[in-house]
C-alpha cells in the first residue's frame, strides 16, 4: 500500500521542499515494510469503503427493466446450456449420481461470482479515474469493493439453488458449514487476480480486451459444466493449479454430499496458487499505486 505524507508549511529556517513539491502538496510514496497492505489506513477509511461497496451494488442494475432478476437469469440460463451440452450431448449425465442440472448449478453460481469479481475489479480503477485523480484515499478500496459487491449476486443466485436442493430432496450435511470457507477462497482468488488486472489496466489498456477472453477461457478449463473427476488421474493434479477447480468441487461437496468430495491434494495446490496470486498482486499494486493518478 501507499500512504500520503502531508507536508505542512515550513518555517523560515526549514530547508526548501524538493523541486516539484510545494509546501501544501500531498505526496504519495510506497510504504516501506514487508506487509503490502496498510490495514490501519483501511480502517480509517472504512466508511468510504462501505459506501463505495453499496454504490457498486445500487448502480449495477439501475435503469434495467428486470433489475436484480439478472442475477438469477444469468446463472439459470448458463445452467440450462451446460446441462444440454455436457449432460445430454456429451453424455456426462449418465455417470452423475444426482440430476445434472443441479450439479451444474452448483458450479455456475460460484464461477459467476468469481468471473464478475475479476471483470469488475479489473476495470475498476479506470472506471473510477475521475475520483482517483482528484482525491486521495487508499486505492486498494476500489478493486476490493468491486469484488465484494459481486458477492451480492452470489447470495441472490443461492435463492435458485436452495429451492432446487429441496425439490430434489437433497438433505443437508455438516459439510454445509464449510461453504463460507470455499466462498471466501473464491473471493480471495478474484481479489488477487483483480489487483493484478486493475493495476496493469491503468497503464496497458489492452487489459480491458484481455479480461473477457480470460473469463471465457477460464470457464472452459474449470469444472463448471462437468465434473473434475472426468480428468484423467495423471493430469488431475496439474488441472488443479486452476484455483477454481477446488472451489467448485468444494461447493458441490458442501451442497450435494460426500459423493462429490474434492480431490484434496489438488485443492491444497489451488489454495497455494490463490495465496501466491493474492500476495504478488498486493505487492505489485503497492509498487505502482503512486503512479495511478498520473497515468490513468
Amino acid at each position: 500500500m501507499t500512504t500520503p505524507e502531508s507536508v505542512h508549511q515550513p518555517d523560515a529556517s526549514a530547508s526548501p521542499p524538493p523541486e516539484g513539491e510545494g509546501p501544501w502538496d500531498r505526496v504519495i510514496r510506497a510504504r516501506s515494510g514487508l506487509v503490502p497492505v496498510n490495514f490501519a489506513e483501511l480502517w480509517r477509511y472504512r466508511e468510504l469503503f462501505w459506501f463505495m461497496a453499496w454504490r457498486e451494488v445500487t448502480i449495477r442494475y439501475k435503469q434495467t427493466a428486470l433489475g436484480i432478476l439478472w442475477a438469477l437469469i444469468q446463472p439459470l440460463m448458463t445452467m440450462v446450456v451446460f446441462t444440454v451440452l455436457y449432460g445430454h450431448l456429451a453424455g456426462f449425465a449418465a455417470d452423475s449420481p444426482l440430476p445434472y442440472a443441479l450439479v451444474t448449478m452448483c458450479g455456475v453460481v460460484v464461477w459467476q461470482f468469481f468471473a464478475d469479481g475479476i471483470s469488475r475489479s479489473g476495470q475498476s480503477l479506470v472506471a473510477q479515474s475521475s475520483l482517483v485523480t482528484k482525491v486521495y484515499f487508499p486505492r486498494l478500496i476500489v478493486p476490493t469493493t468491486s469484488v465484494i459487491s459481486s458477492a451480492v449476486d452470489l447470495a441472490v443466485a443461492m435463492v435458485i439453488l436452495l429451492p432446487l436442493l429441496m425439490w430434489f430432496r437433497i438433505a443437508p450435511t455438516m459439510n454445509l458449514l464449510l461453504l463460507p470457507v470455499f466462498a471466501s477462497i473464491a473471493m480471495l482468488a478474484a481479489l488477487g487476480t483483480g489487483l493484478w488486472l486493475s493495476a496493469l489496466n491503468v497503464k496497458y489498456r489492452d487489459i480491458k480486451h484481455i479480461i473477457p477472453f480470460l473469463v471465457r477461457l477460464g470457464l472452459l478449463v474449470s469444472p463448471v459444466g462437468f465434473l473434475s473427476s472426468k480428468i484423467s488421474p495423471p493430469y488431475r493434479f496439474w488441472f488443479s493449479l486452476n484455483p477454481m477447480v477446488g472451489v467448485i468441487d468444494g461447493f458441490r461437496w458442501c451442497l450435494l454430499g460426500p459423493a462429490f468430495e474434492p480431490y484434496w491434494p489438488g485443492f491444497w495446490v489451488g489454495l497455494v496458487t490463490v495465496l501466491v496470486v493474492l500476495v504478488t498482486g498486493a505487492y505489485y499494486f503497492k509498487f505502482v499505486e503512486r503512479t495511478f493518478a498520473d497515468v490513468v
